[in-house]
């Protein structure tokens, strides 16, 4: 396995990405709230470019007291890439679809190192 250069730790702001071409594959590495996330920058719906979508937190419906709708507030600690194609929604811990599991971004690992950022391939 080879560990590819990313960039220096910090580099990358928070709810950021970096894209690195090893080959022919393209890798988005994410930055959010101090661990980095890694994933194959095409998402399997249609090729888009998952890892350059949007950011953000599940969205919660609240429910009150005999089914009444109270509105929606966000989950922060479930953070989603957004592909900005077709607006296919997938977990930033993890890369799963967030309706089917079956469907989900191929996933590498970082390696933090004497301050440097590297990608596992």
């Amino acid at each position: 396995m080879s560990e590819i250069p990313v960039c220096k730790a910090g580099e990358i702001p928070d709810g950021g990405t970096r894209l690195v071409q090893v080959g022919p594959v393209e890798i988005g590495v994410i930055f959010h709230k101090g661990q980095y996330f890694a994933y194959r920058n095409i998402c399997p719906h249609q090729g888009g470019p998952a890892c350059e979508g949007l950011k953000l937190p599940q969205i919660v419906e609240k429910i009150g007291d005999k089914g009444v709708h109270l509105g929606q507030d966000f989950d922060e600690n479930d953070m989603h890439i957004v592909c900005p194609w077709h607006g296919w929604e997938f977990h930033l811990s993890d890369g799963t679809h967030v309706i089917d599991k079956r469907h989900r971004l191929k996933k590498y690992e970082v390696i933090e190192r004497s301050g440097n950022i590297y990608v596992a391939v």
